[in-house]
């Protein structure tokens, strides 16, 4: 199919604006993410008593919904992203207070809804909205000091933290503080702020390892990893040595079978087993072109509440990766939080495409960055400048 520059039409539009590099290496990953849960899942899926492609057809369906929901995403405008993120904020608030109210706990945890016999985390979804509507609220609060931007954004914040620690969901909270210091910095707001955020970072650390059993043990497992030598932190360390540089070969890993995380939280382990150490510094370096990209981008915008945007969905989608590979290397605690596009699991997927796509559509090329929120407006002018000149001719 050819698309030509005379064609005016949106999809003409979204063709010559939208960062084709950026859906190209997205694709990729995507598709590295199906090849890699065909070699993990199998093994867990027989042990857990499915079928075995169970999980590997649910990545399957998960990545190509996923992948829909992003391309229709990156045809709106930024305006269109800010007012899509406030109704998904909305709606993932009030998820997550159901969540407290009504749901099954699974290991310890009250994080998952039953929606059409599928399990949704709220959890996923609330954090690419919630970075969008703060880096609206710092752009803000620079902006416009008048406006009680920061507070706003403070109270956001302690809500949607206070509800994924009553969870518990320690580690997407500090996910989110962090993020959300970044971003404060990135915007240049006072200094004293970003200290205040940082102490009660720190606080609430050391508050969950107090309050929390699994969060204490987690840390205390990872400070005496060397004598947990069973812990599956343990093994997924052993799981490098064992595929060196080029990996044991595709399907021919052992580990993964005392897994019971294989194909979520230590996907990355069984592709160093199997593919070798080159291929996780390949994917890593896959992770850090998408974000790098994003980042670079993000220089080029304008207004500041769409480059902070830009630039959080970018941190976010960054670190979350960061985070699984730093916990199966052993550099970190073990947190539960998922590889983008590479675990299994369908509200992470579809949440990471959510954001991804408001990405797509923020990094977009427009003829007139400063008013392209007008587009509407500035597309109807020259009409309305005509009918004005054909009723105000002599007649």
């Amino acid at each position: 199919m050819r698309v030509s520059r005379a064609d005016r039409s949106r999809l003409s539009e979204w063709w010559f604006t939208v960062d084709h590099v950026l859906i190209v290496a997205i694709a990729i990953l995507m598709l590295s993410g199906l090849i890699l849960s065909l070699a993990a899942s199998p093994a867990v899926a027989v042990k857990k008593g499915f079928a075995t492609f169970f999980f590997f057809e649910r990545h399957l369906v998960f990545t190509a919904a996923g992948f829909c929901v992003m391309i229709a995403l990156s045809f709106l405008t930024p305006s269109l992203v800010r007012r899509f993120a406030a109704i998904l904020l909305v709606g993932t608030l009030a998820a997550l207070v159901w969540v407290l109210v009504d749901s099954q706990v699974i290991n310890g945890a009250r994080r998952w809804l039953s929606v059409g016999g599928f399990s949704v985390q709220p959890s996923e979804f609330a954090k690419p909205a919630f970075v969008v509507i703060l880096a609206w609220l710092f752009g803000e609060a620079r902006r416009r000091p008048d406006m009680p931007a920061l507070p706003i954004a403070v109270l956001l914040g302690c809500v949607l933290g206070g509800l994924l620690v009553m969870q518990p969901d320690v580690g997407q909270t500090v996910l989110m503080l962090l993020i959300g210091g970044v971003m404060y910095l990135l915007a240049g707001l006072p200094l004293m702020g970003a200290g205040v955020l940082g102490g009660l970072g720190i606080a609430g650390v050391v508050g969950a390892y107090l309050t929390f059993p699994h969060v204490q043990g987690r840390i205390d497992r990872f400070i005496h990893a060397s004598h947990e030598a069973n812990s599956q932190v343990a093994r997924a360390m052993e799981s490098f040595s064992q595929g060196g540089f080029f990996g044991r070969g595709p399907g021919e890993g052992t580990i993964k079978t005392n897994f019971p995380d294989a194909h979520t939280d230590f996907i990355f382990s069984v592709v160093a087993e199997e593919y070798g150490a080159v291929a996780c510094v390949g994917l890593a370096g896959l992770f850090g072109f998408i974000v790098i990209k994003a980042l670079v981008s993000a220089v080029r915008e304008p207004r500041p509440a769409n480059r902070l945007a830009i630039q959080g969905l970018a941190i976010m989608f960054g670190t979350q990766a960061l985070v699984n590979m730093g916990v199966n290397v052993g550099l970190l605690p073990a947190t539960g939080m998922t590889l983008p596009f590479i675990s299994v699991g369908g509200s992470s997927i579809l949440a990471i495409s959510v954001a991804l796509g408001m990405l797509l559509a923020l990094t977009r090329r427009r003829a007139d960055p400063a008013s392209y929120e007008l587009t509407e407006f500035a597309s109807a002018m020259p009409r309305a400048m005509d009918e004005r000149a054909a009723y105000g001719r002599p007649r």
